[in-house]
Formats: C-alpha cells, sequence, structure tokens
C-alpha cells in the first residue's frame, strides 16, 4: 500500500520464498505471508517508545492482548530462541538496559527514571537533568561551529504532464487516516467522517471535464488504472488531482512512479502524469437514451421534413411518429 507502482511491489512479494509479517492487524502485506504473527498494540504492552522529538517515553500495559497475540518483544526472543541463540529476556527492562550499553543517546535515561518521570528528552547530560528539549541552541558539530547553507538545483520530475496524460497527480495522508489506515480505517468514528476513496478536482478542472462532485470517474497513469469518487476542492491547482494513498480499494500507489530522487532516493511519490476518465453511471445512460428518443421523435422527423405539413403527414394517431426499435 505505502511503495509506488504497487503491482511491481505486489510481483515481489509474490517472488518471496518465505514472508513472515509480525502486525496486529491483517494488513495487505500480510495477505501474501507465509506465517503471520499475531502482535499487540499499544495499551496492551509495557516499554519504551522514543518519538523524533527525542523524547524516551514509558508506556504501561493497561489491558490484556485478545487471543493469541504476544508482546512484541516476547515474539522476537522467542524467535531467536528456535534459532538457536540463548536469549532469556523476560521482561523489557531487561532489554532496555541492554540497549542503553550500546546506545549513546540513552546515556543518563533509565528504566526507573522513566518509571518516575514518565519520559526523558534526549541528549541528558546527568541523571538529574531534565534532557535538551533544543538542540544546537550555542553551535553545531562542525569545526567552526557553524551551520552550513548549501544551494540546490531544481531536478525536473522524471514524469511530465503529455497529450496522452495531461494531469499532475500528487498524493498524500488524510487528516482521518494515517498512512495506509490500517488502523484508522478500523476506528468507526474515523471510518464515518471519511468512509471512502475521492480524487480532489478543482472547480476548474470540473467544469472543463463536465464532472459533478460524487461522479465516478477512472484516473489512469501509465501504471495503471483505479475508480474513484469526484471531490470538489477549490485547493487544489487547476491541472492537478490529489489521491490519498490509505484506501485499497483505489490504492492511489498503482498509479505513482517508482522513478527515484538522484539524491535522497525517495520516489516520486508526488508528481507524475495522469488523466481522467468519466464512468457513465445507470441514470447518466437513462438520461443519454431519453435524448437519443427525443432525436429520434421529435427533432429528425422535424429535420427530415421540408414543410411543416409535410412534417404533420408523418404524425399518426397519438402524435408519436413510429421509430422501429425505440
Amino acid at each position: 500500500m505505502s511503495d509506488p507502482d504497487l503491482n511491481h511491489a505486489r510481483e515481489a512479494l509474490k517472488m518471496l520464498d518465505h514472508l513472515v509479517v509480525q502486525d496486529i492487524f491483517l494488513t495487505e502485506t500480510a495477505t501474501y505471508a507465509d506465517v503471520i504473527l499475531p502482535a499487540s498494540a499499544w495499551p496492551e504492552k509495557n516499554g519504551t517508545v522514543t518519538n523524533t522529538n527525542r523524547q524516551v517515553q514509558m508506556g504501561r500495559k493497561a489491558i490484556n492482548a485478545p487471543g493469541l497475540a504476544k508482546e512484541d518483544w516476547w515474539i522476537t526472543n522467542e524467535i531467536g530462541k528456535r534459532l538457536g541463540l540463548p536469549w532469556s529476556y523476560k521482561h523489557p527492562r531487561e532489554i532496555f538496559n541492554e540497549m542503553s550499553k550500546t546506545m549513546p543517546s540513552l546515556n543518563n535515561i533509565t528504566w526507573d527514571r522513566l518509571n518516575k518521570e514518565n519520559s526523558v528528552t534526549y541528549p541528558c547530560k546527568s541523571p538529574q537533568h531534565p534532557g535538551e528539549e533544543i538542540v544546537f541552541g550555542d553551535k553545531f558539530p562542525t569545526l567552526d561551529g557553524k551551520g552550513k547553507f548549501v544551494p540546490a538545483s531544481v531536478t525536473s520530475p522524471d514524469e511530465i504532464p503529455d497529450k496522452d496524460y495531461e494531469m499532475i497527480l500528487t498524493t498524500g495522508r488524510q487528516l482521518e487516516h494515517w498512512h495506509t489506515g490500517a488502523m484508522t480505517r478500523k476506528a468507526s468514528n474515523l471510518d464515518a467522517i471519511e468512509p471512502e476513496p475521492t480524487v480532489s478536482i478543482s472547480p476548474l478542472d470540473i467544469l472543463k471535464n463536465n464532472l459533478n462532485p460524487g461522479d465516478k470517474i477512472k484516473v489512469s497513469t501509465r501504471r495503471g488504472t483505479v475508480e474513484i469518487r469526484v471531490r470538489k476542492d477549490k485547493s487544489i491547482p487547476a491541472g492537478v488531482i490529489f489521491i490519498p494513498f490509505c484506501y485499497n480499494e483505489a490504492a492511489a500507489n498503482l498509479l505513482t512512479n517508482s522513478a527515484l530522487d538522484p539524491y535522497g532516493k525517495i520516489p516520486e511519490f508526488k508528481y507524475c502524469a495522469a488523466k481522467i476518465e468519466k464512468i457513465w453511471s445507470f441514470l447518466d445512460m437513462k438520461i443519454l437514451k431519453k435524448f437519443v428518443v427525443l432525436f429520434f421523435l421529435i427533432i429528425f422527423p422535424l429535420t427530415s421534413c421540408s414543410t411543416i405539413s409535410e412534417f404533420n403527414e408523418k404524425v399518426k394517431g397519438d402524435g408519436v411518429p413510429y421509430i422501429p426499435g425505440i
């Protein structure tokens, strides 16, 4: 779900000799697994977590895991034992203490301290120091202590719009659904707010393509096609469409380009050429049929007559000319 050119990723997973997935839900990746190890969610286990704000936080078990689900450290420990490793961890505290011996970021941050203070920010200069919320306040770790600005030139996208694919597709997240929606789409309140995939299109492009909000359309790139409903969005520039990538039923990454940025080696999730096509609904077809009937009943007979009297001659009985097949 989160890899670009998703069909390529799926084919790669199929080629694996053996795939083991450890998760709390049956994700799309797990459907390709030979073995699924049921893990535990955040409130179902003890242990620490470190976020990108450099806070080391203590997590405490509040409820039991369902069924045969186990805490992550226990699963890893059991795999190690079955591989012949002399692992005998009995509690996350033992694992944290071992991590502290090899990770400088955990200096002066102990399990007991976290139990007492709940969280500590690293780097931490002493067992009593609260931790440095701001780093590089005085200088950077360079020879002269100064930061370095490097000019960067703009690199063209790997794939740009053309006459066959005239629009730009960009992808991203929604407020209500995190990443691929593996957890948030199972939250009834969040799923009620954003229950189905939509493609956000500018009002100008909706008008230009004779669309209406709620219409189902095809979005295609050189890698695939998805069917998805239209959402009118004034914040979207003309010529651009946006699809969140959390919906398996209209996976945006079936469309995205796997070409890598030459420096960061990040796939081009945010830019590829695309086209949109309206899908004719049953209601659309009924309206079209009525128009065709109207044409053959009234307009065509009228245009094929040189005079009004000639047209009147063609209209018999109930005033409707006979059109075979209508």
